[in-house]
């Protein structure tokens, strides 16, 4: 399959009738799958009505047809079509987050939606994206588009098209690079079904931000506890994962420089995921910095990028520093322990 890559620059003057939002729309109407930013990560689209179009996105993926997918709309009306029973407690969440990085879990309306998207539950996840050509696109096609990450199922997510590129060219119709993606972690994922808003996958709205707005809010016991199933879409397997394995590792400096030494004995060459700060206080086969420490956004940006530039370097294991886990850094820690399929190691 030809991959067709379209490349926008000027996105301050988008508009529908942008020639190549026109043509990937045209993709989408045809049932076929295509690659679009968001403003979190890139996300692979595909007509959320039609079950051929969204098989298409598993098949490229290979990505378990258990999963479910986020619908992601270009407008607040679009809403109403495929969801009902709506709670009073969601609305200032919707007008306070959308467009942006939230997904809410609702009840589903009828029986438009492809049952594939849904995993054929009595719910939906949903969210309107803020980026243009994500709207943009969505707007054009006249359809809910389903779109998960654009990236092979298991892999870091990616935030360039780039990124894209190098896992699903051949597999996809088409691609628009819009540059990077800004806040690098996939959207905050809230069950709106429950008697309060339970965070089900922490993402780029912190837990903080939405208390202000609804008050108490619950968080799915997956997060909290090893050996609960998550329910939240793209949660349920293991993700984020470069080529060689991760581990995470709390401690000092020095317990992480004597760790590198000790594996690099044993004849491993060793990567090391740290920030600007502390990236000269190391010595491994290879130091990456993921943004600072003192701007834990800059980490969540730069995450999946950098997880996926250690692919390119010779190492045989990974090592990462360990991060705050207080507003975004719950992203960011939620990301690399699943990276690291939970393999930690705390200096005693």
């Amino acid at each position: 399959m030809k991959t067709t890559l379209w490349t926008v620059e000027d996105l301050d003057n988008l508009s529908t009738s942008y020639p190549h939002i026109i043509e990937a729309a045209s993709m989408l109407k045809e049932n076929e799958v295509v690659a679009f930013p968001t403003e979190t990560v890139y996300g692979l689209g595909a007509n959320a009505f039609s079950d051929e179009a969204v098989r298409k996105i598993f098949e490229a993926k290979g990505r378990p047809s258990d999963n479910p997918l986020i619908v992601h709309i270009s407008s607040q009306e679009q809403l109403h079509e495929f969801v009902e029973d709506i709670p009073e407690y969601a609305l200032p969440l919707i007008n306070e987050f959308w467009p942006g990085p939230l997904t809410l879990v609702l009840r589903k309306k009828g029986q438009q939606l492809s049952n594939i998207v849904t995993a054929g539950l009595d719910t939906v996840a949903v969210r309107m994206p803020d980026h243009p050509i994500a709207l943009a696109l969505i707007k054009e096609a006249n359809v809910p588009v389903a779109a998960p990450s654009a990236n092979r199922s298991g892999k870091p997510s990616p935030t360039k098209a780039s990124h894209v590129y190098h896992d699903l060219q051949g597999l996809i119709s088409g691609i628009i690079d819009g540059g990077s993606t800004g806040v690098g972690v996939e959207s905050t994922v809230v069950d709106c079904t429950a008697t309060i808003p339970t965070i089900l996958r922490p993402g780029g709205i912190t837990k903080e931000q939405i208390e202000s707005v609804v008050g108490e809010v619950g968080v799915d016991q997956a997060l909290v506890e090893e050996g609960h199933t998550p329910k939240s879409p793209g949660m349920k397997y293991t993700h984020y994962a470069p080529n060689a394995p991760v581990i995470v590792v709390n401690g000092s400096h020095e317990f992480i420089q004597q760790l590198i030494n000790e594996y690099e004995k044993e004849g491993k060459k060793v990567g090391l995921l740290t920030t600007e700060e502390a990236k000269d206080d190391f010595r491994a086969t290879k130091v990456l910095a993921c943004g600072s420490r003192s701007n834990l956004q800059t980490v969540a940006a730069q995450l999946y990028d950098v997880l996926r530039l250690f692919d390119q370097e010779d190492v045989d294991l990974i090592l990462s520093e360990s991060f705050p886990q207080a507003g975004v850094g719950v992203a960011v820690m939620n990301r690399l322990l699943k990276a690291a399929g939970h393999h930690v190691i705390n200096e005693e």
